[in-house]
């Protein structure tokens, strides 16, 4: 990414700014609990948020002219797309715009929601997952050279062993049964499938040809016929902060529904093959010396590592499983204290992790505290309304909101996308 009088570096990225010269940064589709933690990240940038559902009659008749005002400006976009009218000023006033997505280690909580993340990727190009377009990941993976430097490559294969030892991974938490536990006994070659939120964006712009979890099952199947066939539907679904598209019950005679909470270091112990469309789980398969079978265009995809069922024609090249890690996990995220918001590395945010692993009491998230005045009214009366709406919310959503709300009732309705809950939400806390 480049702004006006400053150049990027060889792979894309754009280097933080002076403290004295902020970059003007126009931000879509970031809702609001999201913005505290950016601009803690991004001292560098004075943001202006745009509002969530925004129309485009409202970017010609007052962001428009607001863009161009503040030129030379930067536009950063959350997800894989940026409205057409913004891409049209982008086009004709040549500005640059970032996409951005969580990292690869996303948060300590086994919980994502509304907490801030750990790791960013962010991308001058495309989303990492979009493989209809070389992203700056893609970009980075095929022209860097990673054998000419073994320092860089000394560090992925212990950044590798790390993980794999610790049993970290994308999301954490508690880690309350066993592989063998909720598998049973392993009596022959047992393949795990891995199941997405399958209107997911990763799906959606990582898979060119449609594919459900359920056609994931009689993929693997069909091709391994003498094995045990698990599906761990994505945790989401199970808890149903995310809706289901596929039912298990059809694909229920081909394989053993695993529906237990079962962290994925551990659901992939045992496992003798994975198959994937586009997740995550499938690298951190292959950290583990696992073969896996893509459906999809994952990021890691393409490289001689996967069996893959879609064509790469842009990723030709063959790399190591080091060399793809350091491309991903060390040159290409961004990692972040949370607390202070200082950029930090990828050593100090898994050394975060394990020690918040090792304090369970840091996993659950603190309530805000009882004060006489303030946005919870006088003598704090607003507090109790915590206790009569969290079964509601339990009702209407799941016990993820209800965790999320107790956290931050104020917070947690001033992020939801209804405009008509945010409304409720603004006439019970009509404060902070």
């Amino acid at each position: 990414m480049a702004v006006t009088r400053r150049q990027t570096n060889d792979c894309g990225f754009m280097p933080p700014a002076p403290a004295s010269e902020q970059v003007t940064t126009f931000a879509v589709h970031v809702t609001e609990w999201k913005r505290p933690f950016l601009q803690r990240y991004f001292p560098e940038r004075r943001f202006h948020f745009l509002p969530k559902d925004l129309g485009e009659r409202e970017i010609e008749r007052v962001w428009n002219a607001r863009i161009l005002a503040e030129a030379p400006c930067e536009i950063l976009v959350w997800g894989p797309e940026l409205p057409p009218a913004l891409a049209a000023i982008a086009r004709e006033r040549n500005l640059p715009v970032t996409f951005l997505e969580d990292g690869f280690l996303r948060s300590v909580r086994p919980s994502a929601s509304r907490t801030p993340p750990l790791s960013l990727a962010l991308d001058s190009r495309t989303p990492y997952f979009d493989c209809a377009k070389p992203s700056d990941l893609e970009m980075l993976l095929g022209s860097y050279d990673f054998e000419a430097d073994p320092t860089l490559l000394a560090r992925a294969r212990a950044g590798i062993g790390c993980l794999t030892a610790s049993g970290i991974s994308k999301y954490n938490g508690g880690r309350q049964r066993t592989a063998e536990a909720v598998y049973g006994e392993k009596t022959k070659r047992r393949v795990l499938v891995i199941g997405q939120v399958e209107d997911d964006a990763s799906i959606r712009y990582g898979c060119p040809v449609p594919m459900t979890n359920n056609d994931l099952v009689r993929l693997a199947a069909t091709e391994q016929p003498e094995a045990q066939i698990l599906y761990k539907p994505h945790p989401d679904v199970l808890s149903r902060v995310r809706p289901a598209r596929s039912d298990t019950a059809e694909v229920a005679h081909l394989a053993e529904i695993v529906t237990e909470p079962l962290p994925l270091t551990e659901a992939l112990n045992t496992v003798d093959h994975v198959y994937t469309i586009t997740s995550l789980a499938g690298f951190e398969a292959l950290m583990r010396g696992i073969p896996v079978t893509t459906a999809g265009s994952p990021f890691y995809a393409g490289w001689g590592l996967t069996d893959d069922r879609q064509a790469h024609p842009r990723r030709g090249r063959r790399l190591t499983l080091e060399a793809l890690f350091a491309g991903a996990y060390l040159l290409y995220s961004r990692y972040f204290d949370p607390e202070t918001g200082e950029e930090t590395s990828f050593e100090a945010t898994v050394a975060t992790i394990r020690r918040q692993l090792d304090e369970p009491d840091t996993l659950s998230p603190s309530r805000p505290a009882w004060r006489p005045w303030g946005p919870y009214g006088v003598l704090g009366w607003r507090h109790l309304m915590t206790a009569l709406l969290a079964p509601a919310i339990r009702h209407a959503g799941n016990d993820r909101d209800v965790e999320d709300f107790r956290a931050d009732p104020i917070g947690f309705f001033r992020g939801l996308s209804d405009p008509r809950l945010r409304l409720i939400g603004r006439m019970l806390y009509p404060f902070g």
